[in-house]
This record gives structure tokens, C-alpha cells and sequence, in this order.
């Protein structure tokens, strides 16, 4: 896929990139390890839902500070602060975007489980989906992995396997309506909606998807200078990771990579 050559010119030492589904393709080595940052929350978040369809938690189980439940805790509505379990907002009242909740959430998970959360995230999502990748810290941010694991995940993403589609679909829908927030490297956005752990795209602009990707695409990106959509309008997954930070390079090249991505599966519109 041609779109795919844009990659060649970014400033960035390493990357990789593939479009995953029906019209699928890559560029770039596959096999390389990269850091996913918060990409990572996306099989965090996966490995909850599995705990919840097994009967582990409950997404409305308090969690997290008094009032705040698992649900809270995954789309960043608990009110606590980014980087620490202390709360800034009364639950369901702002979305604070909140590593800290990654890590209650993670906590809650394994207590359940009665096993470390590393233990049961490779249980429970790397072992199914035969990922290399492995968690080299916080759940929020930890993941190391190849284009191939990405790939994979994303694979799952548009058409489950682990947990049953009537879960993913919940997962991807706004919860918490109408709350306001800040989107990272984005600025304030009014709403900012968010689903069970998957960052949505909505009507938000600036957004790092395309113009063109539907307002039902969902996922995440990492400040490590990688991403994962998937736009279940277009049937298409796109993965992506680098080796140099999130900046203002990436809030160009991602959407215009996006877009001619779209638009050379014949899905802009």
C-alpha cells in the first residue's frame, strides 16, 4: 500500500506500520521491539473485560475513591489525578485522563484473580492471542512489544474472540456522556468521550485519527510514538509504532497517514 511510504519521511529513527483486515499491509520491520506506553491500556483494559465476563470483578464494584466503581476507573471518570491516587473531581463529574486509575483498576483485577496482574494479563489476553510482548512496569504504560503483537491486538479488536462482541460494544461506546476533559497533546474537549478504555473519536478535533476516520473509531496512542485504531465503519485496524516521542510531528503525520490509508481502502467519506 503506498500510503504506508509516508513513514519513510518521518522524523523518527524506527517505525513501523500496518493496516490490518481485509485490505491488509505493512511497512517496516514487524519483529522490531518498541515501547507501546499508553497503547498498553488497550490490553489492559482487554484483560478487565475478560475478568468481567469470567465472574473475576464487576465493572460497577467500588474501586478506586469512595463513590468510584471499576467503570469509573476505566474511562477516566473515578476523579482521580493522572499520575497519583489522589482524587481532583467527584466520580462521573469531569474525565481526567489518569494512569493512577490503570493501576487501582490492575490492583482490583488481581485481587480477584487471587494472582499478580502481570500473571493473569498473560493468562488471559498474551497466551490466547500468542503475543510476544511482555509488561515491564505500570499496567497503564508498560508494554513492550512488536508490530506483530500490535497487529494481533488489533485483529482481536475487530472481531473478538476473548470476550463475547456484545461486551467490546459496550466497551466502545461513550460512558459517561457529556463529561469534559483534557485529551492529551490535544488540549480541552467539550465532551471528551471516552468508552470502557478505549479512547473515542466522536466529533473531537484536533484528533490524532483522520478527518475521514468514523466517528465510531476507537483506541489509543502512546507518548512512545505509536497507535492503534480501528474503525469498525471502514473494517480496518491501523497500527503503528516508532521509537521517538509523541510530538508535534505525530499530530500531522498520524491523521494524514490515516486518511490516505482510508482512502486507498476505499473507505473515506
Amino acid at each position: 500500500m503506498e500510503a504506508l511510504r509516508q513513514i519513510d519521511d518521518w522524523p523518527v529513527e524506527n517505525a513501523a506500520v500496518a493496516v490490518i483486515g481485509a485490505a491488509a499491509a505493512s511497512r517496516g520491520d514487524a519483529n522490531r521491539v518498541y515501547a507501546w506506553a499508553s497503547v498498553t491500556k488497550l490490553l489492559t483494559t482487554l484483560a478487565a473485560l475478560v475478568a468481567v465476563e469470567e465472574g473475576v470483578v464487576d465493572l460497577d464494584e467500588p474501586a478506586g475513591p469512595p463513590g468510584s466503581t471499576l467503570r469509573h476507573l476505566l474511562a477516566h471518570a473515578s476523579g482521580l489525578g493522572p499520575d497519583a491516587p489522589t482524587p481532583l473531581a467527584e466520580p462521573g463529574k469531569r474525565r481526567i485522563y489518569s494512569n493512577a486509575a490503570f493501576e487501582v483498576l490492575a490492583d482490583a483485577v488481581a485481587g480477584g484473580a487471587e494472582m499478580p496482574f502481570g500473571e493473569y494479563l498473560a493468562k488471559a489476553v498474551f497466551g490466547p492471542l500468542e503475543l510476544g510482548a511482555t509488561l515491564e512496569g505500570s499496567p497503564a504504560s508498560g508494554v513492550r512489544g512488536t508490530l506483530a503483537d500490535l497487529c494481533a491486538l488489533g485483529r482481536e479488536l475487530l472481531s473478538p474472540t476473548l470476550v463475547a462482541p456484545e461486551t467490546l460494544a459496550e466497551a466502545t461506546a461513550v460512558a459517561f456522556p457529556g463529561l469534559v476533559g483534557v485529551l492529551p497533546g490535544f488540549g480541552r474537549m467539550e465532551p471528551n468521550d471516552w468508552g470502557l478504555g478505549f479512547e473515542l473519536r466522536d466529533g473531537k478535533s484536533p484528533h490524532w485519527t483522520g478527518a475521514h476516520n468514523s466517528p465510531g473509531t476507537f483506541g489509543h496512542f502512546g507518548q512512545s510514538g505509536g497507535f492503534l485504531w480501528v474503525d469498525p465503519v471502514a473494517g480496518i485496524a491501523c497500527a503503528c509504532l516508532t521509537d521517538s516521542d509523541f510530538g508535534d510531528w505525530a499530530k500531522e503525520a498520524w491523521p494524514r497517514l490515516s486518511d490516505a490509508v482510508l482512502a486507498a481502502t476505499g473507505a473515506t467519506g
